[in-house]
C-alpha cells in the first residue's frame, strides 16, 4: 500500500509541458524541500542529493511513450541528516 499517490492527466501544450519540468528540473537542482505547483494544488516534498533514475521509452500504436521516473527514500540517511 502507498502513503501517498498523486497522478495527474491531462493534455498540454508543448510550452506548457517545458514549464512544468523545468519547474521540476529546479527543484531537483536546488534539492532540499521544494513546492511544485499541479493544477489547483502544491505537491511539496524533500529532494535528497542522490536520487535514482528510469527512462522509459516505448514506441507503438501511433505514439511515443517517454516515462522519467524518479526514486528516493522518504527516510532521511545520516549522509542526507
Amino acid at each position: 500500500m502507498k502513503d501517498l499517490k498523486f497522478e495527474q492527466k491531462k493534455s498540454l501544450s508543448r510550452l506548457e509541458a517545458a514549464d512544468q519540468l523545468a519547474a521540476l528540473a529546479e527543484a531537483l537542482r536546488h534539492g532540499g524541500n521544494a513546492e511544485l505547483e499541479f493544477g489547483p494544488g502544491t505537491l511539496s516534498m524533500r529532494i535528497p542529493e542522490e536520487i535514482r533514475t528510469e527512462v522509459e521509452v516505448e514506441v507503438g500504436d501511433g505514439e511515443i511513450e517517454l516515462e522519467i521516473e524518479l526514486k528516493w527514500p522518504t527516510a532521511r540517511t545520516e549522509a542526507g541528516a
